[in-house]
């Protein structure tokens, strides 16, 4: 059944304590629980932003690869076109949650999908295939990040289902993230957010040690500075803001399979039925 406005509100709610909520599923029964009512069976994708892939499909084409090599971003447009029904949010739980002053509240969600028809239309509105296309874009051009996949917590707030007919594109910032919670919650709940297949992210020799890459810009606080150097771990999803922001141009963010548009729709595929 879909969720009226007055639950919405009380989520919001609720949004600010999320660190807290996460702390909490690691104690074993408690993240038992909520993993299966919120998570279970979920694959989430972080896209890496197109401004930073480029770069290496460029060079990968200068070395010889087909010329018309796709972006991450085309893993979207690819969906949007498969999928029989589009719903576009006219808020960002999130950003609007927390009140986001750097990136605007009031783009949300692209879902996709049968289970989208039932979300509450005072929360958004359905639209055709271009005007997704158009909305995917915007979202990029204001600097948000796209999430995708199968997210069983969307299916549950919104009130909607079943969650294999729900494909959730998030739209999402550095500062109000859902998922910046990863650090804290039950690994196993974190371990169904990850990275592009093919995608590696290192710092090079040319690290001057400056640390702007470990000042609020990784979703998941994988960055840290050591003997002066920054050091990526290995909770890293690949989204690539750390590339953009280093003023030494000493990351580099890589993708080592070719086939990574074809293997990452079959992975959302395996998830979530849209058409």
């Amino acid at each position: 059944m879909a969720r009226p406005l007055w639950f919405v509100q009380m989520l919001k709610q609720t949004f600010p304590n999320v660190s807290l909520i996460a702390k909490l599923t690691n104690i074993p029964i408690i993240g038992k629980i909520v993993e299966k009512m919120l998570f279970e069976g979920d694959d989430i994708i972080y896209l890496p932003k197109d401004t930073v892939a480029r770069k290496t499909i460029e060079l990968s084409t200068s070395l010889g690869q087909p010329e018309e090599a796709a972006l991450p971003s085309e893993i979207v447009h690819r969906l949007i076109d498969q999928a029989e029904f589009h719903w576009i949010m006219n808020f960002c739980i999130c950003r609007d949650s927390s009140d986001c002053k750097d990136y605007p509240t009031k783009m949300g969600c692209l879902f996709m999908g049968e289970a989208a028809k039932d979300i509450n239309p005072l929360l958004g509105r359905p639209v055709g295939k271009e005007e997704a296309h158009e909305y995917a874009r915007r979202c990029r051009e204001e600097g948000l990040v796209h999430l995708i996949g199968r997210n069983k917590l969307d299916a549950v707030w919104l009130g909607v289902g079943p969650e294999e007919k729900l494909l959730t594109v998030c739209n999402c910032c550095p500062c109000c993230c859902l998922w910046k919670i990863l650090p804290d919650v039950n690994p196993e709940i974190g371990r169904k957010v990850t990275k592009m297949v093919g995608v590696d992210v290192k710092v090079t020799d040319a690290c001057a040690g400056c640390g702007t890459c470990t000042e609020g810009v990784c979703f998941v606080d994988a960055i840290t500075l050591v003997d002066g150097k920054s050091v990526i771990g290995a909770e890293c999803r690949g989204c690539g803001r750390c590339v953009e922001v280093c003023p030494e141009g000493a990351i580099e963010l890589t993708i080592e399979d070719d086939r990574f548009l074809e293997e990452s729709l079959a992975r959302v595929s395996a998830k979530v039925d849209v058409t």
